[in-house]
């Protein structure tokens, strides 16, 4: 896959996954449309970027925890993709975990199809 379209992939993966969570659950909200881009380009760009790089450095724990630390590496992405974004609220711990099951669901998807 080239590198282009795996960062567009993430970012509409990133954007897709926040609209859904804010669409299907009260707890979460994007004041705008434009915001929810601005959350999507941003979640896509550090899951692009950022993630392979701590997925490297949390192996051993990842090994010892057989790939469920994975899931809190995800879970603190879109925790922090939330915190820098005002306009975009999160309600507590249970709709951050729905947030994050979302996303990765649609990111599993999309790079089984991808391949």
């Amino acid at each position: 896959m080239s590198f282009l379209k795996g960062f567009l992939l993430q970012v509409a993966v990133g954007t897709l996954g926040f609209y859904l969570a804010d669409h299907f659950m009260k707890e979460v909200s994007v004041e705008s449309p434009q915001f929810l881009l601005y959350t999507g380009l941003t979640l896509g760009t550090i899951n692009f970027f950022i993630r392979p790089l701590l997925r490297l450095v949390t192996f051993p724990l990842r090994l010892l925890t057989l790939g469920l630390f994975t899931f809190l590496i995800n879970i603190a992405i879109i925790w922090f993709v939330q915190a820098m974004f005002v306009e975009v609220v999160i309600d507590g711990p249970a709709a951050l975990l729905y947030t994050t099951l979302i996303v990765w669901i649609l990111e599993f998807i999309t790079h089984s199809f991808s391949k």
